[in-house]
């Protein structure tokens, strides 16, 4: 399991803007360690953030993204006190879930 995740909800008016610093080293698998091993790929493949265990973003990932990656988005339907989810799963089968209130 990873680091856990910094999230941030709030809303304004009937969107609701949430972002997520995750911490994760994001290997390639293309980089090579100081005795020259290939360092094997290790990166998060799927997110998906729930509003009140409604799904408002379900996404797909791959290498091309960077080491501890930040990701903002917003959506229409959420309140101040609902409760946002954020899933992670990595291609090693490795998840963390974390969560939030809106403010």
């Amino acid at each position: 399991m990873g680091n856990p995740m910094r999230i941030r909800a709030s809303a304004s008016g009937d969107v609701v803007e949430v972002k997520v610093l995750m911490r994760h080293d994001m290997e390639t698998g293309q980089r090579k360690d100081a005795a020259g091993a290939v360092i094997p790929a290790h990166f998060i493949q799927s997110l998906v953030a729930k509003c009140n265990d409604k799904v408002v973003l379900d996404s797909l990932m791959g290498t091309s993204i960077s080491k501890d990656p930040f990701l903002s988005f917003k959506f229409k339907g959420g309140a101040k006190g609902d409760k946002i989810t954020i899933t992670w799963t990595d291609n090693t089968g490795d998840s963390r879930t974390d969560e939030t209130v809106i403010s």
